[in-house]
C-alpha cells in the first residue's frame, strides 16, 4: 500500500513578481514526478517549498504528514538529515577529499554504510579513490549523487541533476535514481528542462502561467 510522501495544498509565491498560486502537490510512495517549465517560472522555488528549504508565501506543507513549517528547527534537521536527499546541479563536494571520503560523510552523518553495488551503476568504481578535483564534471555529478543516495534518503529532491551532462550519462543517472525509488519505495520530485528524461517519471507536470499542469 502506498504511502503519502508529500501533500502540499494551495501554494503562492512570489519575488518581484507572482510566480505561481494555488498549487496542490502530492507524491506517493514509489512515485517519480518531474516537473518542467521555461526559466523563470518557478520550478526550483516551488522545488524548495515542497523540500523545507522555502516557506510559501500562502498553503502548507505536510511531509510524512507533518507540516513541516510548523515544526522546530532540530525536528526539521532530524528529517532533513535521514529522510530527505538533495540533488542539485552544482555538485557542492569536498574538493580536497577523495570521492570515497566525500560519500562516507553521508553515511556517517545518517548511520548507513557505503553500498559498492550502488558505485558500479553509477560507474564511478574505478575512480572511487581520486581526489575530486581530479575528476571529470560528470564523475563528479555522479558522486554527488552516490552520496545522497548513500544516506538511504525516503523523498530525493532533484534540481536539473543532468544539466551538465551529456545525453548519455544522463539517462544512466536518471536509471539509478528511478531504480532506488522502485527498490526503496521512496518519492523523487525532479525539476528539469529535459522533457525526454522528464517523460521517464510516473507523473509530469509543466509549470506555466502561474499554474502547474498536468502532461500526458
Amino acid at each position: 500500500m502506498s504511502q503519502i510522501l508529500i501533500q502540499a495544498k494551495n501554494l503562492s509565491h512570489a519575488f518581484d513578481y507572482p510566480l505561481y498560486h494555488g498549487i496542490d502537490f502530492l507524491l506517493e510512495s514509489s512515485q517519480s514526478i518531474a516537473i518542467v517549465g521555461r526559466s523563470g517560472s518557478g520550478k526550483s522555488t516551488l522545488l524548495y517549498n515542497l523540500s523545507s528549504f522555502l516557506p510559501p508565501q500562502s498553503g502548507n506543507v505536510k511531509l510524512f504528514d507533518r507540516d513541516i513549517y510548523a515544526l522546530n528547527e532540530e525536528e526539521v534537521a532530524s528529517i532533513r538529515r535521514y529522510k530527505l536527499g538533495m540533488v542539485f546541479q552544482s555538485h557542492y563536494l569536498f574538493k580536497g577529499m577523495s570521492a570515497s571520503e566525500n560519500i562516507e560523510i553521508a553515511t556517517i552523518l545518517s548511520n548507513e554504510t557505503l553500498d559498492k553495488e550502488l558505485l558500479k551503476k553509477l560507474e564511478i568504481q574505478e575512480v572511487i579513490e581520486q581526489k575530486i578535483s581530479e575528476l571529470s564534471g560528470g564523475q563528479q555529478q555522479r558522486v554527488s549523487i552516490a552520496r545522497v543516495l548513500s544516506k538511504k534518503p525516503t523523498i530525493i529532491f532533484a534540481d536539473e541533476p543532468t544539466g551538465n551532462l551529456d545525453k548519455t550519462t544522463a539517462k544512466l543517472v536518471m536509471g539509478v535514481l528511478l531504480e532506488y525509488v522502485e527498490q526503496h519505495k521512496a518519492g523523487l520530485v525532479l525539476v528539469t528542462h529535459d522533457e525526454e528524461l522528464a517523460k521517464l517519471c510516473n507523473k509530469l507536470y509543466r509549470l506555466e502561467d502561474k499554474r502547474l499542469q498536468t502532461l500526458p
